[in-house]
């Protein structure tokens, strides 16, 4: 089984990454990669911003590298080995993408990430994932 197991650095992608690590306790056989990605958004009129000096580039580049550490840690905690990998773009299309391209069985990932209202009950990247892919999905809140 291959799990594509999805983060953004929030608590509800954290309870996702450990609900992860209790389903490959039980599978020993399976695959995992750990995935973070980078959202690039670039509108024709967007006014550049801190984020776009080149250290406001290095401080999102490090802060990207501790979410998806801080992820493959807490499966290192348990012995279980962890591919990671680093996306960038859209995050819902990415998944998606890499779900297929790579064949993964299942895809976990939080309810809600860090964008998104509290009052939403599903997020915008978990509702665009489960209507895009054609692998198996949990949602874990």
């Amino acid at each position: 089984m291959k799990i594509l197991v999805c983060t953004d650095g929030s608590e509800q992608s954290l309870r996702a990454v450990r609900k992860a690590v209790d389903i490959v306790a039980d599978n020993k056989n399976a695959q995992v990669t750990v995935l973070h990605v980078e959202e690039s958004i670039s509108h024709p009129y967007e006014i550049p911003s801190a984020e776009h000096s080149p250290e406001g580039h290095k401080r999102l580049e490090e802060e990207h590298k501790r979410v998806i550490a801080e992820a493959a840690k807490i499966f290192e905690e348990k012995n279980i080995k962890a591919d990671v990998s680093l996306g960038q773009g859209h995050p819902a299309s990415t998944i998606v993408e890499m779900a297929s391209k790579e064949n993964f069985d299942l895809i976990v990932l939080g309810n809600r990430g860090l964008g998104g209202l509290k009052k939403l009950i599903l997020g915008s990247v978990s509702n665009a994932v489960i209507q895009e892919t054609e692998a198996s999905v949990l949602i874990v809140k």
